[in-house]
């Protein structure tokens, strides 16, 4: 017989606060567990969008020198650059080089080395040029004729010194073919001080970009690689990392690989860690290699403090520490704690995701908090979504929304059967010459809401407003295989819609707006078209001149009519039976030689 007998109101109460600490202990597990891999993958992300943001700083500059080589060649194709007439080609030569700031020289030789030779000066902005004997002159650069002579497509050259520059260049080069004869070369070169002046721009106090070459620890550009130019020789065309000025970087051999798997790193990429001469641990991330820039030998490095990447993991392992502590002396307070740090971060991923479709009106502000870094995530989304709320309004949505859908970010130029739509406001200048600034802006503004809410309805991609004119097209970025009927769909909602506005109008005792729409369709080029820093996802051909021909028609066909809406006979052919049409009839348009075939929508 047992002799201490156990209480039963002690006993149960220490086992079932036992389990309670188990159970709050294993969900605070479960919690650092979740959120260790959330900031882990966090930091990752943050890692590789630095790396592809210093990417695009690069390539934006060699996609210069690579388009600047292909409109040369094209030129020379065509017979509108020839070795004949060195004063065009300097000219032109002129042209090329005076907006890339990053290209140091551009040479166009024949097959024998000869032909102009065009320089950028040092600092003061200068550009010479003339002609030039590669073989004489610029003897350097002869390997790289003769390699061309060999080599059908263009290339980079591996790092060239220059005695006659003192300094080290990477060359694109390009070969001029006719049939298989080797005809000449148009010659890009870019300095390493030029290449460098790029990390300059994008580097920081705390960051530091660089560019080293493939398959070796030699540096490319820096932004301290200027303070050892004059140690460039032919043998030594490019300095080992050891003997830069970069006294963290000039460590790389020695310093610690890291699994990339620790901090969530992109495969392809190389994590070291380090310490600089003040103590402070650093971390290098650098590419294995670089397929996007455009053939150049190199890959692009950075390193930063560890904070960047050690700090949440810190800042969590504390937060841990804490929580346990809380535990001990409050079982209560540390379920409290962990429900109310969950419910900011669960209205985060929330609002992520509505952030990641692009629905910002569905986004609720993330309140304050009194942590620390719960607060400084609650304002810095609020700051980021209230940001891109803001640029959203010039971007159109759907077809962000649309491209993304499809997997694809940049839209490559390419041809399609696309239907296009046109609108105007008839006597809109007459009608606005009684209005102020505001009102007009208020009158267009509701206007263009009217109409780009049909065209919304159907699908349709809103290409620009011009004053108070509309363009609109079907059939891109998504296939449509007859975009004719959501295009003529919208243009008869955009009836509705004016009548209705126009009722409404008329109980104010205003004039009622009439507008004009043209609709036709055909083959275009649709795509990213603009400059490397500017593009517009639009569409260009003849198709598009002949919509707003159509809606130009209207005011000779009936300019009385509330709306008129005039297509081709290449839209009426593919609508639905249940869509009236009156035949106008052949009828000559701006632009073309030949009538077109006309025919007029009616509302219902």
């Amino acid at each position: 017989m047992l002799r201490n007998k156990l209480f039963i109101t002690p006993t149960l109460a220490t086992v079932i606060g036992t389990f309670v600490v188990i159970t709050a202990a294993a969900i605070l597990m479960i919690q650092a567990v979740i959120s260790e891999k959330l900031i882990r993958q966090l930091g990752g992300g943050l890692v590789d969008l630095g790396m592809d943001t210093s990417e695009a700083a690069f390539v934006e500059q060699l996609h210069a020198v690579t388009e600047t080589a292909d409109y040369t060649h094209a030129g020379w194709e065509t017979g509108e650059l020839t070795y004949d007439d060195p004063d065009h080609l300097v000219a032109y030569i002129y042209g090329a080089l005076a907006p890339q700031d990053r290209v140091s020289f551009m040479v166009m030789v024949d097959e024998t080395g000869k032909g102009v030779d065009v320089d950028r000066g040092d600092a003061d902005g200068d550009i010479y040029g003339g002609d030039v004997d590669v073989a004489s002159e610029i003897p350097s650069l002869m390997p790289l004729l003769k390699r061309a002579s060999e080599k059908a497509g263009p290339f980079w050259s591996e790092p060239l010194y220059m005695p006659s520059r003192k300094h080290t260049y990477f060359v694109y080069t390009y070969p001029f073919y006719r049939g298989d004869t080797y005809r000449g070369s148009f010659l890009i070169g870019m300095s390493l001080e030029r290449i460098s002046d790029i990390t300059w721009s994008i580097s920081t106090d705390d960051i530091t970009v660089f560019l080293m070459r493939e398959k070796t620890q030699e540096i490319v550009a820096h932004p301290l690689l200027e303070d050892h130019f004059e140690e460039l020789d032919q043998d030594d065309p490019l300095l080992h990392v050891s003997q830069i000025s970069d006294l963290f970087l000039s460590d790389f051999s020695t310093m610690r690989v890291i699994d990339n798997t620790d901090y969530n790193i992109a495969d392809g990429l190389e994590l070291r860690t380090g310490f600089d001469t003040e103590g402070n641990k650093r971390f290098i991330i650098i590419e294995q290699e670089n397929a996007n820039l455009k053939g150049l030998p190199a890959r692009i490095g950075v390193h930063f403090p560890a904070e960047y990447l050690d700090q949440p993991l810190q800042q969590l392992l504390v937060a841990i520490v804490v929580g346990l502590g809380l535990l001990m002396l409050s079982l209560i307070g540390a379920v409290l704690l962990a429900r109310r740090i969950a419910k900011p971060v669960r209205r985060a991923a929330s609002a992520a995701k509505d952030v990641a479709g692009l629905k910002f009106s569905d986004v609720d502000p993330l309140p304050p908090s009194i942590i620390r870094e719960l607060d400084d995530l609650a304002n810095g989304f609020n700051a980021m979504v209230g940001g891109l709320a803001a640029f959203n309004r010039y971007v159109p949505r759907t077809l962000v929304q649309k491209l993304l859908s499809e997997g694809r970010a940049e839209a490559v130029p390419e041809e399609r059967e696309v239907a296009v739509l046109f609108t105007d406001i008839a006597g809109f200048t007459s009608a606005s010459e009684g209005m102020s600034a505001s009102e007009t802006a208020a009158f267009v503004n509701h206007h263009l809401s009217l109409l780009g809410a049909e065209i919304a309805k159907q699908d349709g991609t809103i290409d620009k407003y011009v004053g108070d004119s509309v363009m609109a097209f079907w059939g891109a970025p998504e296939h449509l295989e007859n975009p004719a009927e959501p295009a003529a769909r919208a243009a008869l909602g955009m009836a509705s819609a004016i009548h209705a506005d126009n009722v409404a109008r008329a109980n104010r005792n205003e004039a009622p707006v009439r507008i004009r729409v043209g609709i036709h369709m055909g083959p275009l080029v649709v795509g990213d078209i603009g400059a490397p820093e500017r593009v517009n996802y639009t569409v260009i051909g003849d198709t598009v001149n002949a919509a707003a021909r159509l809606e130009s028609l209207g005011k000779e066909i009936d300019d009385t009519a509330e709306i008129i809406i005039l297509a081709s006979v290449d839209i009426a052919s593919r609508l639905s039976p249940d869509i009236r049409q009156e035949p106008i009839g052949p009828q000559m348009v701006k632009g073309k030689s030949e009538p077109v075939e006309v025919v007029r929508l009616l509302p219902d």
